[in-house]
């Protein structure tokens, strides 16, 4: 009996270990082009990375940033063709690309392949765009929330968790209810008693 619990707990841990998404790490490793920092036009591709060392010093960021503030935006041309040709970059503050700018950068090469420029952000919605002077022009945006919940991560996080203590919860009641763990009980009951 007691090897049929052990087994049923392995088994209930296997399932919940199994489930949990836990926390993923946003970048870790990621393959490029399943890269969600990552835009693409046809070959042409660019990578954002978002720093808030007061918040996480080794923590890096895309769309979702974690608190208002003051933000470091790095933007990697990974396609080396976007490095001969001029980019710009504007930060808008709203939902949408009419909002308040708060950054625009005027377009200019980057030969190191790298964009990078500090700003502050308020809570809410910004869209990052970047655009290229290219045959044809080029423009990739992003969508950025800062300091906001993203219940689609919340529930992608805690579904596993409870999933595996409904299914803990319901070995737990189906052995405790069973002929056989009662019988064992009372046996263990009886002993006890006898004693």
């Amino acid at each position: 009996m007691v090897r049929q619990i052990a087994q049923s707990g392995i088994a209930a841990f296997v399932l919940i270990a199994m489930l949990y998404t836990g926390t993923v790490n946003a970048h870790g490793t990621v393959e490029l082009e399943d890269d969600s920092c990552m835009r693409r036009i046809g070959e042409n591709m660019i990578h954002l990375s978002v720093y808030q060392p007061q918040v996480d010093v080794a923590g890096h960021y895309c769309t979702d940033i974690p608190q208002a503030g003051n933000a470091v935006l790095v933007i990697d041309l990974v396609d080396p063709a976007l490095r001969e040709m001029p980019i710009g970059v504007k930060v808008v503050k709203g939902g949408s690309e009419d909002g308040e700018t708060i950054a625009d950068i005027r377009p200019t090469m980057y030969r190191d392949g790298v964009i990078n420029t500090q700003k502050m952000l308020e809570q809410g919605r910004h869209v990052l765009i970047v655009t290229a002077d290219g045959l044809p022009p080029l423009s990739y945006k992003y969508n950025l929330r800062v300091e906001m919940i993203n219940y689609a991560e919340v529930f992608r996080a805690s579904i596993g968790p409870v999933v595996g203590i409904l299914v803990a919860s319901i070995l737990g009641y189906k052995i405790l209810r069973s002929k056989r763990f009662r019988a064992w009980a009372a046996t263990r009951r009886e002993k006890k008693l006898n004693k």
